[in-house]
């Protein structure tokens, strides 16, 4: 039996705040339609699962220095189609200095036989940035876009 949209959404952010990348391309359909319509700087959708593995890839240094996070104030609301789910969760960045911030989330998702094919992650920027001690990094991308 496959998993439900709630148990593969969870599987999901859990495996985003554990660091386990490599296991996340296989919650995604072949074909699917991911975006991020809050992005910034923009992103194009991820329509396949390949494009899912490199999206998640994150270099060994990278991981190393990225600071803790967890799921918290995790509400799955289902709807009137078994398929669709929306999610309204927070990531919870623990910084080295022991400082913490939270992004708000909120993900509407298809979950079609255990595995995602459509999602729409919704991911404050700012705040992201600002949880992971990244915002001079956020400001430089924004400046070459305007250049």
């Amino acid at each position: 039996m496959s998993l439900s949209p709630r148990e593969v959404f969870l599987r999901l952010v859990h495996g985003v705040a554990g660091g386990n990348s490599n296991e996340l391309p296989d919650l995604y359909g072949e074909v699917t339609d991911v975006r991020h319509p809050m992005a910034t700087p923009e992103s194009e959708p991820l329509t396949s699962r390949r494009a899912l593995q490199e999206h998640f890839t994150v270099p060994p240094e990278v991981r190393a220095s990225a600071p803790k996070r967890r799921v918290v104030d995790v509400v799955v609301h289902e709807t009137a189609d078994p398929e669709v789910i929306v999610a309204e969760f927070a990531y919870e960045f623990t910084l080295p200095d022991g400082s913490t911030g939270k992004v708000p989330c909120v993900f509407v998702m298809r979950v079609r036989d255990g595995q995602i094919i459509e999602s729409r992650d919704y991911i404050d920027p700012i705040r992201t940035y600002t949880a992971r001690g990244d915002l001079d990094l956020l400001i430089a991308s924004l400046r070459k876009d305007v250049s």
